[in-house]
């Protein structure tokens, strides 16, 4: 069954109440997928993945790993090592208590990995507000298409009403 085209700005405008052009630029875009009767929903997961530097994609590593279980054992570990060997050597240690120079290895490692969390929170979300956006798409598509197919059952429905008067108009007429 062949669709006829569907004018945007007359959906817009029956629908939303407002012309194409007078909508958000997601909305408008939503408009003409229903006119042009296509999918608006997307992958947002491959479209952002395309987009990512191979930085991008070590700072989200790196972040995982910082973030995780494996990361804070295996630090503890360290650390717990690197006091425990240089409490034991005492004066031959080569970094005795107070252990300045684990303090300045410490303090350079939260210098890197700071800034690098924080470069894949942002993506995070930016990523987030994409997927959100989409979100936003596909559910206003599918009210529009829910209110198109309303109206199409009213229509219907009224035809249904008309073809059953004239029925019994026709079975009274032939019963005189």
């Amino acid at each position: 069954m062949s669709h006829a085209p569907i004018d945007a700005d007359h959906l817009s405008r029956r629908w939303l109440g407002k012309a194409k052009h007078d909508l958000p630029a997601n909305a408008a875009s939503v408009m003409q997928s229903t006119a042009d009767r296509r999918p608006i929903s997307e992958d947002v997961n491959t479209a952002f993945q395309g987009r990512q530097t191979f930085g991008d994609r070590l700072a989200d590593r790196v972040a995982a790993f910082g973030g995780s279980w494996p990361f804070i054992i295996a630090f503890g570990v360290f650390l717990a090592l690197w006091t425990a060997g240089n409490l034991l050597l005492r004066k031959a240690a080569f970094d005795p208590y107070p252990f300045i120079f684990l303090n300045l290895v410490l303090s350079m490692l939260a210098a890197v990995q700071a800034p690098v969390i924080m470069m894949s929170q942002n993506r995070q979300a930016a990523k987030d507000r994409l997927d959100a956006s989409n979100d936003y798409q596909v559910n206003l598509k599918a009210e529009i298409e829910i209110m198109a197919l309303l109206d199409k059952v009213e229509q219907l429905a009224t035809r249904q009403e008309e073809q059953t008067r004239m029925i019994e108009r026709l079975l009274i007429q032939k019963g005189r």
